[in-house]
């Protein structure tokens, strides 16, 4: 700090402490007041990239393959589940739910139409005679045989064993958020053509905040529906094993964590800020005073949060945490410094000791928190929207850690009486120094050291993956891993993938003159079709049609559908439809809807199902097989037929959710085991397109792969690239900011070495452990830069202000280890012991990320304490050792 700088902040801080603090304490309760009003957010959105072209396709597909919201109970009883009793509690069971607010039907085995329980005929099914559980027309034991193997079915409302089944709690589609996500997303299409004009760009902000404030209101909803469906379930679990699952439940317990996180972490860091003070500093006054820059530092930002009306999430959960420790930093190295300068001057006075302090810790306090706030500024181009929130929050934490620290220390010290620091200045007895005679005596064996460490973390480097299992995010004894884990095995897989399978090119298509049907392996003649059209005609005249058509929608409910469609998908970005399908709507004219064309779409059926990684698959293919069921050889005339004579509620569920006549495309819906080990989402995703195209035969423009499978792999696979990369780019602007600051390019270039260390052991680290990179983990290497920089510019600074002393580098090393050595090892340690809080988390990558920080932490100091000074004794950046000046 210059002359005419130190005397100013002399004249209007130091001298007014009284008035400023009391500004401040002001300005913090304002603030403050606000933290209640805090909101939490774990949307889905947190789960895509921004920019995706892959989730502009996804909300078109869920548009035109429409979804709803739900809950899913899985329900395994100790007994037979089709035992009368169990079916019993079953039914009590879901009436129990059904009384739950929004709901709007329940898919169960009471409910669902079992077409072989006995067989049915197509003329039952338009009749509407078809048998149910629920009201006791069906066959118990053809039931259990019908839920085990139907197409259906099979592993999507009752394991393979007959053990478990699956209760579908479906909700009232929110038309209103489908409105406001269509009018966001409308405008925000707008912006990225075009520049807005100001009374757009006000529409604009005000369609995002209504959206965001009416998820607000939803969340509220949901954490009241699950706390009810939970209240629920308690009543049945004698007897029986019980898990809640769902988007909304799953939505619901990540807010909890992060809230829990929020107290843990806080309190926790608290706790071990004030046992570490007492332990290192051993008085009242250099605990509390910490501790009030630290309390109204957080205070301060998590109201500025609150009133600017920022969402904290699980990635951002830790951003107390860090807070607390950045500022923490600072204010330790004020203290220390303090102390040092009281010791070496006890005759001075309370201003002139606090000025001193303030104006040699200045730069180095500045350039520490420039340097952190381009590591963390690094997260803002990840694309991923928590990572960017959290750089931003965190480079303005940084920032508001940097003027509270150097507002409220020095004013509260100067309303205190200057005192005798016996234990202020770094003598030959400060234990820091052994590093320095570590670094002495053992300096080749550290620098062979850190090039093998190097080297092992560029290994460790190229070993890292993004593959990882969401499951894994969560403690085994939490019910999100138990449900998931359970309808992974039993109920045919977690996550969502569909196939999307476009009309092909009129130069690969069979041609189809004048609408008639395509051919296939066995034509039908024409008296064969005017008979058959007699036939069908005399089984479904128009007016038992309608009376059929009414009586079993009225029976069965218009939700059925939904259980096919979402294939567990529900709770997305999906958007409402208008009435766009139906019976009617699918053409006979689809190059889809023929015998060659559900072939097509039976071998991809078939390829996926085959899978190991795959669940549950579902499409026009199981349809093509019902219709063989129920009348054996099937040819196009009968598929148009039927097609025709199909009620609505029975198309609802077997035609609409996987063929859309509009364009004539089908769509493969299936579900992916979460819980595989052998799971790789990129490379499954990259096999299954490219057996489809060179194996199958399909032209490439007309596969594509959509869902939430395909928006988290991308999210992923773009850690490497908008983070990785990122980083060396960090590296560079921290060395343009060294040689600013040292005004030495080797000096800079020596100052950088350990961080690349720090930064190479944490990743290095990770790969060799199999750590996969996440959204969590991807911010490590960024924090461990941002934070350990700041060790090395302490020492480097307090170096080159020693040096000049004697012009003896070993002399000056020791000095350094003596004095700005104990700060950077106490602000290490408190890292290091305030984040192996995070282990308390019940979510797995906070716990990686505790972890890992601490390591890095570890490996920043030892750098910075080991590495740093012996590549200084080695190169002389000052210049050659001589007299002193």
């Amino acid at each position: 700090m210059t002359g005419r700088l130190a005397n100013a902040y002399q004249t209007l801080i130091l001298r007014n402490a009284t008035w400023v603090l009391l500004l401040l304490m002001a300005v913090t309760g304002f603030l403050g007041s606000h933290i209640p009003a805090m909101k939490l957010d774990a949307s889905s959105e947190a789960l895509v990239l921004e920019g995706d072209t892959s989730l502009e396709y996804f909300r078109e597909i869920s548009k035109r393959y429409q979804t709803e919201d739900f809950l899913l109970v899985t329900y395994q009883p100790e007994g037979d589940l089709f035992a009368p009793q169990q079916l019993e509690t079953i039914a009590k069971l879901r009436d129990d739910l059904a009384k739950l607010p929004r709901v709007s039907s329940i898919n169960s085995i009471l409910d669902v139409p079992l077409l072989q329980s006995p067989p049915v005929s197509l003329g039952d099914v338009t009749a509407g005679e078809i048998p149910t559980l629920g009201d006791g027309t069906a066959n118990v034991d053809m039931a259990r045989e019908e839920f085990a193997n139907s197409p259906i079915y099979r592993s999507l409302l009752t394991s393979p064993d007959g053990t478990t089944t699956a209760l579908q709690v479906n909700l009232e589609r929110d038309q209103k958020f489908y409105e406001l996500l269509d009018a966001r997303d409308v405008l925000r299409a707008d912006a990225a053509q075009r520049p807005l004009t100001l009374d757009e760009q006000a529409k604009l902000e005000a369609a995002e905040q209504a959206f965001d404030d009416y998820v607000t209101e939803i969340h509220g909803r949901q954490e009241a529906l699950v706390a009810q469906a939970r209240s629920v379930l308690d009543n049945y679990r004698d007897g029986a094993k019980l898990f809640l699952g769902g988007v909304p439940m799953i939505t619901v317990d990540m807010i909890d964590f992060v809230k829990s996180d929020l107290k843990v972490f806080g309190t926790g860091i608290l706790v071990f800020i004030v046992v570490l003070l007492v332990v290192i500093f051993g008085s009242p006054r250099w605990v509390l005073i910490p501790l009030l820059n630290c309390v109204a530092t957080v205070t301060f930002m998590l109201g500025l949060l609150a009133f600017m009306d920022w969402r904290l999430t699980v990635i951002s959960a830790n951003f107390v945490a860090l807070l607390l420790i950045i500022t923490l930093a600072i204010t330790i190295h004020l203290v220390v410094r303090y102390r040092e300068i009281s010791a070496l001057s006890p005759q001075s006075s309370q201003l002139q000791r606090v000025s001193d302090t303030v104006r040699l810790m200045a730069r180095p306090c500045i350039y520490t928190a420039l340097t952190t706030l381009v590591a963390f500024a690094s997260l803002v181009v990840s694309g991923i929207r928590p990572v960017i929130d959290f750089g931003w929050m965190m480079t303005m934490g940084v920032m508001a850690a940097l003027i509270l620290s150097f507002l409220i220390l020095p004013c509260v010290l100067m309303l205190l009486p200057a005192r005798e620091e016996k234990n202020g200045a770094g003598g030959e007895g400060a234990f820091t120094r052994y590093f320095a005679v570590a670094t002495e005596r053992f300096g080749g064996t550290i620098v062979v050291v850190s090039v093998a460490l190097l080297a092992v973390s560029a290994w460790g480097i190229s070993q890292l993956k993004v593959e990882n299992r969401f499951i894994d995010y969560f403690h085994e004894d939490t019910e999100i891993y138990q449900g998931m884990e359970t309808i992974d095995a039993e109920l045919g897989g977690t996550i969502g993938l569909d196939i999307i399978l476009n009309r092909p090119s009129e130069s690969s298509a069979p041609t189809v003159a004048d609408g008639a049907p395509a051919a296939n392996d066995a034509p039908v003649d024409n008296a064969a079709a005017e008979q058959a059209g007699e036939e069908f005609d005399a089984l479904f005249g128009d007016a038992e049609f309608d009376e059929a058509d009414d009586s079993f929608a009225a029976e069965q409910g218009g939700d059925f559908a939904d259980d096919f469609a979402g294939d567990f998908d529900a709770g997305f970005d999906d958007f409402s439809a208008g009435d766009d399908f139906g019976g009617s709507a699918a053409s006979p004219q689809s190059e889809w809807f023929t015998v060659a064309g559900m072939r097509r779409i039976q071998e991809v059926h078939n390829y996926l199902d085959s899978l190991p990684e795959t669940g549950k698959v579902l499409s026009l293919a199981t349809f093509y097989e019902l219709m063989q069921m129920i009348m054996g050889n099937v040819d196009d005339l009968q598929l148009a037929l039927a097609q025709r004579s199909l009620p609505t509620s029975i198309s609802s569920i077997l035609l609409d959710p996987y063929l859309s006549a509009e364009v004539d495309q089908a769509r493969i819906s299936l579900r992916v085991k979460e819980t595989s080990r052998s799971l790789e989402r990129d490379a499954f995703l990259k096999e299954v397109r490219r057996h489809l195209i060179d194996e199958l035969g399909f032209e490439e423009e007309q596969v594509r792969l959509t869902g939430l499978l395909v928006l988290y792999n991308n999210m992923l696979q773009s850690l490497f690239t908008s983070q990785i990369l990122t980083l060396a780019a960090v590296f560079v602007a921290i060395l343009a900011m060294f040689m600013v600051l040292f005004r030495s390019f080797s000096l800079a270039m020596i100052a950088l070495t350990p961080n690349l260390l720090a930064a190479g052991a944490v990743l290095g680290g990770m790969g060799l452990a199999g750590i996969p990179l996440d959204m969590m983990t991807i911010t490590i290497a960024a924090i461990t830069v941002g934070i350990g920089v700041d060790d090395t510019i302490h020492y480097v600074h307090r170096f080159r202000d020693e040096f000049p002393r004697d012009r003896n580098y070993l002399q000056t090393m020791y000095r350094c280890h003596g004095s700005i050595g104990k700060a950077m090892y106490y602000t290490s340690v408190i890292i290091v012991f305030g984040f192996s809080i995070l282990a308390l988390s019940n979510f797995t990558p906070s716990i990686y990320f505790g972890l890992l920080t601490g390591l890095a932490m570890i490996a920043a100091l030892m750098g910075a304490m080991l590495l740093l000074p012996k590549l200084i004794l080695m190169i002389q950046p000052l210049g050659p050792e001589g007299n002193a000046r």
